[in-house]
């Protein structure tokens, strides 16, 4: 057995002996506040064992991890439908790109990037009677902390620099592919971005891709055993937007990033594992954090390939 605490100070050790070129996402002013020298690893295998390190109880904004929450619960509701308004495949390009989406007819090419999540907010806006409410009751249910909340400030200064997201889905709606109205989509979606977590509360709530569906904090099943195959696979394909390779080629895990600096990444049958760190490299995604589940699968030599 690994003593997984010792890995954590170890690796976060020879890290702290780098500088760390990042930054933090000062684009959306309220992320721009945090400490950005905070750091925080909790690992969670499927049969509850928690192991931490550093910052890992205190919350911090999840950001576009979210995306792979709604996806689920759009999933279940749409089934195989919804690959007809989004794609499965890598973006190549930046998060917030519309190169792609113009080029595509209004199909972003997959779930994680803003505009797939786009999508997939108005998805559950048209299935869902209370969306908000609802997200919220889903993800406290699989996570099993009930104080789990979006947080207001965060809402609303991402709604004061929200114009690339604005223009994303407006140039869906002009192809079709956004339903209700787009102030509505909009708040839907800067909310479930702002919805904030600890280290070990996020990892206990991605428990369920670990699992083959099961979330092993309720035993409830939350996606069917190839749902949860098909979520893995386009977190490894598509979880890090355009360094979605090189998290795959260096780490060897699904996995999902957000510019509040937070990382989670799937070992199925094994555990979920989250790391938060706020300077962002270049391309979007915690530096420190990269480099961390790099040495950690290297090291541990626990990863799927």
């Amino acid at each position: 057995m690994f003593k997984y605490k010792e890995v954590f100070t170890r690796i976060n050790k020879s890290l702290a002996e780098h500088n760390n070129p990042g930054k933090v996402a000062s684009y959306i002013p309220e992320l721009g506040n945090v400490d950005p020298d905070k750091f925080g690893v909790h690992l969670t295998k499927i049969n509850g064992e928690d192991f931490s390190c550093g910052d890992s109880n205190e919350k911090f904004s999840i950001q576009s991890i979210a995306k792979v929450l709604s996806l689920t619960m759009a999933y279940k509701l749409e089934n195989e439908k919804l690959w007809k308004r989004v794609g499965v495949e890598p973006s190549g390009t930046p998060f917030n790109s519309l190169v792609l989406l113009e080029h595509n007819k209004g199909i972003p090419r997959n779930p994680l990037i803003n505009a797939g999540a786009l999508v997939i907010c108005d998805v559950l806006i048209s299935r869902l009677e209370n969306p908000k409410e609802e997200l919220l009751e889903f993800v406290r249910e699989i996570s099993g902390f009930n104080h789990i909340d979006f947080n207001p400030i965060v809402v609303a200064s991402e709604k004061s620099m929200g114009f690339r997201n604005a223009a994303v889905i407006n140039l869906m709606k002009s192809f079709g592919n956004i339903e209700n109205k787009i102030d509505d989509v909009l708040d839907f979606y800067f909310n479930l971005c702002s919805i904030e977590m600890t280290c070990k509360e996020l990892s206990h709530t991605f428990l369920y891709l670990a699992n083959d569906g099961v979330s092993p904090n309720t035993k409830k099943r939350i996606v069917s055993v190839s749902k949860s195959k098909r979520i893995n696979a386009i977190m490894q394909l598509c979880g890090f937007y355009d360094e979605a390779g090189e998290f795959s080629f260096k780490v060897g895990l699904p996995g999902k990033s957000g510019v509040g600096g937070g990382i989670v990444a799937i070992h199925p049958n094994h555990y979920s594992i989250v790391v938060w760190s706020p300077k962002l490299n270049p391309k979007g995604n915690s530096w420190k954090g990269m480099k961390f589940l790099e040495r950690f699968t290297t090291e541990t030599e626990l990863s799927i390939f």
